[in-house]
């Protein structure tokens, strides 16, 4: 065991689940707080909050090394005004509550990481963004990034380090994109997207868990700090990648027009797949972490190799 206490804040989902399957084996405790009770398996403990009051869960982050905010509606969905509001308030308002209770303890966590996204970049396809001069985006998805990491940022907590760590597209077996890429593929539908040359900031899970217990060996880092693969790869390629790795040679392509009424039909927004991506993860790789999966094809046969 190396860790007392790890802390998953909304840690039921999927990267929760990563997360608890890398931690749980090197920590004594591993605390999920959960909208839902679940038993107790081994030293994986589920404490039940609502993300928005305090409770009896707040003596949980006394004297933990690490805790992560995973929370956030998942923003696949329709940019209706009430879907805004749900996406903006599901991440800032149990941020803030987890600041206060952060700020109140005598013996607060070492490290507290709350799990952002790169999407707060312009769209890029002259140059990789990184943390120091990366331009900020506009529209609404840029503006959900920009408050969350407001009020992230908007409390001192002189005992606790802290740390917004801007996602890329996570790759891994269980959910998230690629099990939908995947599927693309098997039905022979997967061609590029759009024109397929939009850039895709990705990142292979393993490399997320790695990246946070990075973080908490290197106590001179905090602020902003970008999970994503030092390669960023366009569409296209990606989806060539995939078919390779699967053996399917061809993939009908989904020109824009059509790609817009499939989101519409699914309830989705385009912008998740044709907003260019390209992110640089500077200040991981300046403080010599070792990205295990630093290319995409071979996170992709990682991933179909152990595919469940």
């Amino acid at each position: 065991m190396k860790y007392h206490k790890i802390v998953l804040a909304g840690g039921n989902g999927y990267l929760g689940k990563v997360l608890t399957d890398y931690y749980k084996d090197q920590t004594e405790q591993l605390i999920i707080l959960s909208r839902k009770a679940a038993a107790q398996i081994g030293n994986v403990k589920t404490l039940v909050w609502d993300g928005k009051t305090e409770g009896d869960w707040k003596s949980s982050l006394q004297d933990a090394d690490l805790l992560v905010n995973l929370c956030g509606k998942n923003v696949n969905c329709r940019y209706t005004l009430k879907n805004q509001e749900e996406i903006i308030a599901s991440r800032t308002v149990p941020t803030r509550l987890l600041n206060k209770v952060v700020g109140d303890l005598d013996r607060p966590p070492r490290l507290f990481i709350n799990v952002t996204s790169a999407t707060i970049y312009r769209h890029a396809e002259d140059r990789p963004q990184d943390e120091d001069d990366g331009e900020i985006g506009y529209g609404f998805s840029i503006e959900v990034c920009k408050q969350w990491e407001a009020a992230f940022f908007e409390t001192k907590s002189p005992g606790t380090r802290k740390v917004a760590l801007r996602m890329g597209i996570v790759l891994g077996r269980s959910d998230s994109v690629f099990p939908r890429l995947l599927n693309l593929v098997k039905c022979g539908l997967g061609g590029r997207q759009g024109d397929g040359q939009q850039y895709v900031s990705w990142v292979h899970e393993q490399d997320v868990a790695r990246s946070t217990e990075w973080l908490l060996s290197r106590q001179e880092i905090e602020g902003m700090v970008n999970c994503v693969a030092p390669f960023a790869v366009k569409n296209a390629t990606l989806m060539q990648l995939i078919r390779t790795a699967y053996g399917i040679p061809f993939g009908l392509p989904s020109p824009q027009w059509l790609l817009e009424i499939g989101m519409w039909l699914i309830g989705s927004e385009t912008e998740l797949v044709l907003k260019s991506r390209w992110v640089s993860p500077k200040r991981l790789l300046e403080s010599g972490f070792k990205f295990q999966f630093s290319e995409a094809k071979y996170a992709i046969h990682d991933i179909l190799s152990l595919r469940v």
